[in-house]
């Protein structure tokens, strides 16, 4: 052992054992007096803002971090891909420094199941064993759009990213679509804001590049207020915004499909020579080995305190779970590091035998970017702001990525 206190178990070891390094604490304690092992699934924006919170409340807690690398890609800044703003190499954090920081157990492999209600994490790495579990693993898309194949879906990483990139480079001219659409069994289950992002700045890139003029870009969505989560205000601006920059609009109607040429709705068809296109959103594959009780759009049933209802110290944070609460409430890292405080107040009070019963405020704050301006989005129960384009905003939000990364660096 280090000075560290690093254990590292090498690959070369049997199967069984997990492949993981170990950075132990002092050791928290449960009412029994045994170490309070605490279990995080998933090393995106939910589940390192529940590391932070649980470590900021209890310096000896055991925690585990099960994700498949040790890294956070942080998906916000892919929309600056196509246009060069941001590489690859910019987006990913190895989070080994974090890591030795928080003093947490790492465990590399995937989510395969549960057992023992919750108590046991069943991984490709090994089993295991927690006192308590926050399970933070994400959404997938849904994939059932028949020639869904032959769109890129932005959000599912930064591979993505670069083939929109690679794509528009290519390019001499032609027509891009753009668009999004929901869960229809879960209305909250949509991630709409970037498609806005990535329209704008596949528009300005163009202009930056002289080119503009030979593509037509067409957005579109089944629904006539696409949107509408960001507030009325939002919808207005955004579609005046398109007007404004001379992109068409399909708007209203279902879709009914993709070709490798046009995509096809129930209201009509287009030519499309790119077609981007996010889907809704529900729960992980691994979800259906569990028993856990789910939404009615696939997601884990969670209560205003981030439990699971009727299993013990389990708790859901982030894209992850259907909570209580508006139908605008976004799916978005600010609204996971809400989620993430009150889990990490309400498990560690339940493992120590206090009352707990915190929640999380919902908010929606969001600045949809165009690669050199944006404008900024407030919503809350109470209200709903709008701040129109401007520079600023551009800025704020470049900002704001590079002090959220720097918890990790």
């Amino acid at each position: 052992m280090s000075k560290a206190g690093i254990f590292t178990t090498e690959r070369s070891q049997p199967p069984t054992a997990a492949v993981e390094v170990l950075l132990r604490g002092r050791g928290g304690m449960s009412p029994a007096g045994s170490p309070v092992r605490i279990t995080v699934l998933g090393a995106g924006f939910a589940g390192l803002s529940t590391v932070r919170e649980l470590r900021r409340r209890d310096a000896q807690a055991e925690i585990t971090l099960v994700a498949p690398r040790a890294e956070l890609h942080y998906l916000p800044g892919i929309i600056w891909i196509p246009c060069g703003l941001r590489t690859r190499e910019d987006l990913i954090v190895p989070l080994d420094n974090f890591l030795r920081r928080q003093r947490v157990r790492f465990v590399a492999g995937e989510v395969t199941g549960l057992a023992d209600g919750g108590r046991v994490v069943q991984t490709t790495a090994g089993d295991v064993a927690n006192d308590a579990l926050v399970i933070a693993t994400g959404g997938r898309f849904l994939k059932k759009l028949p020639g869904i194949e032959h769109a890129i879906t932005p959000c599912e990483g930064i591979a993505a990213a670069e083939r929109i990139r690679d794509r528009l480079r290519a390019m001499t001219g032609g027509t891009i679509a753009v668009g999004f659409a929901g869960n229809p069994n879960e209305p909250t289950a949509v991630r709409g804001g970037p498609m806005f992002e990535f329209l704008f700045g596949i528009d300005e890139q163009l202009k930056r590049e002289g080119r503009r003029e030979r593509f037509e870009l067409v957005f579109f969505n089944p629904s006539n207020e696409p949107g509408n989560r960001l507030g009325p205000k939002a919808v207005k601006h955004l579609l005046d915004e398109m007007a404004r920059r001379g992109i068409r609009t399909h708007l209203g109607h279902k879709l009914k499909r993709f070709d490798a040429d046009k995509v096809v709705t129930e209201g009509g068809e287009f030519a499309a020579d790119l077609i981007l296109f996010m889907p809704g959103m529900t729960g992980n594959a691994w979800f259906d080995a569990t028993d856990l009780p789910r939404s009615p759009g696939g997601l884990l049933q969670a209560d205003a305190h981030c439990r699971v209802p009727g299993r013990e110290r389990v708790y859901v944070v982030g894209d992850s779970g259907s909570f209580p609460g508006p139908d605008w409430m976004p799916k978005q890292a600010h609204m996971a590091d809400l989620q993430a405080a009150a889990a990490a107040a309400n498990l560690l009070g339940d493992v120590q035998g206090r009352s707990a019963n915190a929640t999380f405020k919902v908010e929606l704050i969001c600045i949809v970017d165009a690669v050199n301006h944006g404008t900024l989005i407030w919503r809350t129960p109470e209200r709903n702001w709008l701040l129109p384009s401007a520079r600023l905003f551009h800025f704020a939000k470049r900002g704001f990525e590079w002090n959220y990364l720097r918890k990790y660096r």
